[in-house]
């Protein structure tokens, strides 16, 4: 029999996988696939921790092909040209993969179709990554939504697909075809990492879903916002490779929130709601891909930002001498994490009290990311600079040390970050020190006075 590809790309599990289903329901050999790209030492969207984390992802996902019957193998290359080699040396008649969500995957889709119609192969491409795509959540008018909350209206309207099975048994490819062992840094010229936080591979993923599952998620809406916890999910990274489907993660959700009280069911919507802002993201993506080069909203893209600098390399390496920026861009570096809501905090900081591109922060936010995606952390930056679809207004500008009164007002975030502000007063980190007095002897003077940058800042935009 003709044989079946199924290629790997941002789905790396078993698991309710929708293209993988398809291709083993045809009952032929299965040439399971993942293509390792070829840029060396530097990339404009990815980093060591990342890569590193595919790597592992990678070796996991190997191991449990192999124990249902089945062999990974691993390419690398031009993905259409691996593919048409593939093709060609192993018979393949049909092509089977879940569509990716960004505009990067989407044009190398389009030319593996082109191919594969060239050489009279059919091409199966399978929604997987949301649970509503592209055009599925539209207005009134067959538009996409500008706004989040009409969107996130819609998508709670929509039926929902049920979660799928994993395989019993994947049938092995022809005995004929070679493979890359499993990668490492190496392969793209890249320094070893620090230890990684999180363990790669759909069990880990897995691990961590249920441990939000038995706490977390049911006060999330009163943790989330709090750095010292460990109130979020911690599962981006898992939907970003698809170590986990998001299927599998709202019915879980719902599940584990039905016979709970009604203050733990609302905890629970909240962080439904933050994957219904992932979609939102994707179909922006997907409608305006020139977010990734522009500000959404035309009106600022005149904006004079200032050349990066030393001020960026010292936001980057977490010396500003504002604690919250300090502790979340060393948790960054540290662990290829950052809290969400100190998220915010940095970027805002970034853009609207150094006044650099927020194109700039996008990406070092996602060189250093394990759950660097594209959609969602443009869509951040641009709501933190006041220029996206849903952006805070321009004139809202956070405060970092009101900021860390609010959300740390022990300094406990900070002060396991910062370690040369252990001895200093949780007051002392809420406010801006007096002039010229360091905040500890060996902890850097602000870069910059917040109060006169929020000026600076209001006539740029108003301009």
């Amino acid at each position: 029999m003709s044989a079946v590809i199924h290629w790997f790309r941002r789905d790396l599990r078993l698991t309710d996988n929708t293209s993988l289903n398809a291709a083993i329901a045809s009952g032929r050999p299965l040439v399971p696939v993942y293509i390792l790209s070829q840029w060396k030492n530097h990339h404009h969207w990815t980093g060591p921790a990342r890569q590193q984390f595919l790597c592992g992802c990678l070796d996991s996902l190997a191991a449990n092909v192999e124990a249902k019957g089945g062999r990974l193998l691993i390419r690398a290359g031009n993905a259409v040209d691996t593919l048409e080699a593939l093709i060609k040396e192993s018979g393949a008649t049909e092509i089977h993969f879940n569509r990716d969500p960004d505009p990067f995957g989407r044009a190398t889709e389009l030319k593996v179709t082109e191919m594969a119609a060239r050489l009279g192969v059919t091409v199966h491409a399978h929604k997987d990554h949301a649970m509503h795509e592209r055009d599925e959540v539209l207005t009134a008018t067959g538009t996409p939504f500008r706004v989040f909350t009409p969107y996130s209206r819609a998508w709670l309207k929509q039926p929902k697909t049920p979660q799928g099975t994993s395989p019993q048994h994947i049938p092995p490819p022809p005995p004929n075809l070679a493979s890359l062992p499993i990668p490492t840094l190496a392969h793209w010229g890249l320094p070893t990492p620090h230890a990684l936080s999180l363990d790669p591979g759909e069990a880990a993923a897995r691990k961590r879903l249920q441990h939000f599952l038995n706490g977390p998620l049911l006060a999330y809406g009163n943790q989330r916002d709090i750095p010292s916890l460990p109130g979020t999910s911690r599962l981006s990274q898992d939907l970003r490779y698809g170590l986990l489907s998001i299927r599998e993660v709202l019915a879980r959700c719902d599940a584990a929130a039905a016979n709970a009280t009604a203050p733990q069911r609302q905890n629970a919507a909240i962080y439904r709601n933050e994957l219904i802002w992932r979609e939102f993201y994707f179909q922006v993506l997907w409608h305006w891909p020139s977010v990734l080069d522009h500000e959404f909203q035309e009106k600022f893209r005149s904006l004079s930002w200032h050349p990066p600098g030393d001020a960026f390399t010292r936001w980057c390496e977490g010396q500003t001498g504002f604690p919250i920026i300090d502790a979340g861009m060393r948790q960054l570096r540290t662990t290829g994490f950052m809290h969400n809501r100190v998220r915010m905090i940095t970027a805002m900081f970034l853009v609207k009290d150094l006044h650099i591109s927020w194109k700039t922060g996008e990406q070092w936010f996602m060189q250093q990311l394990l759950d660097g995606e594209i959609a969602s952390n443009n869509g951040g930056w641009q709501w933190s600079a006041g220029t996206g679809t849903d952006a805070a207004p321009y004139f809202r500008i956070q405060n970092p040390w009101s900021q860390t009164s609010r959300f740390d007002p022990e300094g406990t975030y900070i002060k396991h970050w910062v370690p040369e502000l252990r001895d200093a007063s949780a007051k002392s980190l809420c406010t801006p020190p007096a002039t010229g007095l360091r905040l500890a002897k060996n902890y850097p003077l602000p870069i910059v006075d917040h109060a006169h940058e929020r000026d600076v800042t209001l006539d740029m935009y108003r301009r």
